[in-house]
């Protein structure tokens, strides 16, 4: 990476420090003008992308007056997100294109330029990140990006099944319902391995809604703690975005691959994570509605031998993923 930065300012050869605060409000010029611009010399694949995200950091490191990362980098070029939600394998299908390895498209190209952001904007974009957070509403099947109160994206999402199931990650029955409760993301998982819950098998392939198969797609799962507690429900794309709306999943929250990406782009480690079971919502006119109960009170019915998902997450590999998508 040494030597191809372009319209550098002098750079510091002191510590990494957290973003300086700037007196007064900065003026446009002051935000817009980058750090640096890093040519892209090759094409960078899917498979490719995150170690090269890794290893531009560690070159990049603190030269800007302050410590680069994965977020602000990825903030500060916001064109980034277009061409990873591009890479949506319904999206694609719609264009009249299969793809059946997701990890080799390409996302960055020959021609395009990714800026780091000097002080100034990274300060902003830092207030950005700080201010975002998750709210997740079970019933109404929808995570929403916030930005303080203004909404970024609604995203429709699948959440747990309303029964029981013994589940062999788990060695025992497990309640599959998504748990309510507040925490943050303390895990971004950039490297899955796909294990079926149900038999602790590694899969790599998935069978997608047109009765295709495809291998795996590479897109990071994040998981929450919530009320203190690693329950294993991870936010994770789905490759059977029929099931969004739905009562579908082990307990994980599902969401379409395109948004999964935006989930990843707005919520870094550290974000805030609100799950609610809210019955009696506001629709787009303003109107109170009562959603469907899809956790009605009796609910399974569940014995001392059942546990919550959480086990899971007590007894599998750090980077393991449990999926529940169809397989066969």
């Amino acid at each position: 990476m040494a030597g191809i930065f372009l319209h550098c300012q002098s750079s510091t050869s002191s510590p990494p420090k957290a973003v300086p605060p700037a007196p007064g409000t900065p003026t446009q010029a002051q935000i817009e003008v980058p750090y640096a611009k890093i040519p892209i010399q090759n094409p960078v694949k899917i498979k490719a992308f995150f170690p090269f995200l890794q290893t531009l950091l560690q070159e990049v490191d603190s030269t800007p007056g302050y410590l680069l990362t994965e977020p602000l980098l990825l903030r500060a070029n916001p064109w980034i997100l277009d061409r990873l939600v591009a890479t949506d394998y319904d999206l694609r299908l719609a264009q009249g294109e299969f793809v059946y390895d997701q990890r080799e498209l390409e996302v960055l190209l020959p021609g395009d330029s990714l800026l780091i952001p000097n002080a100034t904007a990274a300060r902003i974009l830092s207030e950005k990140i700080a201010k975002t957070r998750i709210d997740i509403n079970l019933p109404a099947f929808e995570l929403r990006l916030l930005e303080g109160d203004s909404l970024l994206h609604k995203i429709k999402i699948r959440v747990g099944k309303n029964e029981k199931k013994y589940l062999e990650m788990a060695k025992t029955m497990v309640d599959l319902r998504t748990h309510t409760g507040q925490g943050t993301i303390i895990r971004v998982n950039k490297n899955p391995v796909f294990y079926d819950p149900v038999d602790m098998k590694i899969f790599k392939e998935t069978k997608r809604d047109d009765h295709r198969k495809t291998k795996m797609p590479l897109i990071p799962w994040l998981e929450p703690e919530i009320n203190g507690i690693r329950y294993g429900q991870l936010i994770h794309p789905t490759t059977n975005p029929k099931t969004l709306g739905k009562t579908a999943s082990n307990g994980c929250i599902g969401a379409s691959e395109a948004d999964a990406w935006r989930i990843y782009y707005y919520a870094p480690v550290g974000t805030p994570v609100q799950i609610r079971y809210e019955l009696q919502v506001l629709d787009e006119n303003g109107d109170t509605i009562r959603l469907k109960d899809i956790y009605p009170k009796k609910g399974p019915k569940l014995t001392k031998k059942t546990v919550p998902v959480q086990k899971m997450a007590e007894q599998v590999p750090a980077d393991a993923c449990w999926c529940e998508e169809h397989q066969s």
